[in-house]
């Protein structure tokens, strides 16, 4: 079995998660910025962050024999604070590098005028570098912030088939599904989705343009919950096809889209990564 999580965040995790991840088949990863969970005061924190997601994470993950690629943006938490709005210019810099594979997480936290504006702004920073976009949905309120989001996709000119709605639920997947877009799903142990309610979106809605992911950040959360959700669809039916294409097509499809997805045979400290190669263009 070979899995590809889609949406991690491996700056909040350790070694031993990483070699865990290796272990149970996670041979790809890619890591979203994202809030660390404190107030950042200014561009400079960002500019430090966004610089390990690029350098230093790609380098822990290859010593475990896992592909590391990142998606970078002002994420709509700290979109609100008037000391961090400096990172909407600075962006663009990072989109340009070879391990950046989306414009990510944007979108909505309490959907501000703020967030609309920051959104906006890097769903164009999106069309102008050929990349697509990961958008992160509200955990307040989101049938409607779902709603919203979609509203602002469907206005920026983005096509909806490279763009990826997160942190989805039985309530918000067929909208994200009937608009085009990829619906994403975050498996957590108490929060978000499970294993099983995975399955029952799967059964109903088919695992064509769905990715599933742990995110696994500072909170508790579980960098092996995309192993547990293949295993969950082994046993409720689903083909060994079906998981490959929910667990590692899919999101090789998805950001293989930046033509900068790389995916080739790498030497790690574990042995060797059995991967494929470097795709340029399209999934």
């Amino acid at each position: 079995m070979r899995i590809f999580d889609p949406h991690i965040h491996m700056t909040s995790r350790t070694t031993d998660d990483y070699a865990a991840m290796a272990a149970a088949g996670v041979k790809a990863v890619v890591e979203p910025a994202f809030w660390l969970g404190q107030p950042r005061t200014g561009p400079g924190s960002f500019a430090d962050y966004f610089d390990s997601l690029v350098g230093w994470e790609p380098y822990r993950a290859a010593q475990f024999g896992i592909a590391h690629h990142a998606t970078i943006a002002l994420n709509p938490k700290e979109a609100n604070d008037p000391r961090c709005r400096a990172v909407l210019d600075l962006v663009p810099r990072y989109l340009a590098k070879d391990g950046v594979v989306a414009v990510g997480e944007i979108g909505y936290d309490s959907m501000t005028p703020e967030e609309d504006e920051a959104f906006t702004r890097q769903l164009a920073m999106a069309v102008e570098f050929g990349l697509p976009a990961l958008v992160h949905t509200p955990h307040r309120d989101k049938a409607r912030g779902t709603a919203r989001s979609l509203d602002v996709v469907r206005e920026s000119g983005i096509a909806p088939e490279r763009v990826v709605i997160d942190h989805l639920n039985e309530v918000t997947v067929k909208q994200v599904k009937d608009a085009g877009c990829w619906a994403g799903f975050s498996i957590y142990p108490d929060t978000k989705m499970s294993p099983p309610r995975m399955v029952e979106i799967l059964k109903d809605y088919g695992p064509e343009r769905v990715l599933v992911n742990s995110a696994a950040d500072w909170g508790k959360s579980d960098p092996l919950l995309t192993v547990r959700t293949a295993e969950a669809m082994r046993e409720a039916g689903f083909t060994d096809d079906d998981v490959d294409l929910v667990l590692w097509r899919n999101p090789v499809a998805f950001y293989g889209q930046s033509g900068r997805l790389n995916l080739e045979d790498r030497q790690s400290a574990e042995g060797t990564f059995e991967g494929s190669s470097i795709l340029r263009g399209g999934s």
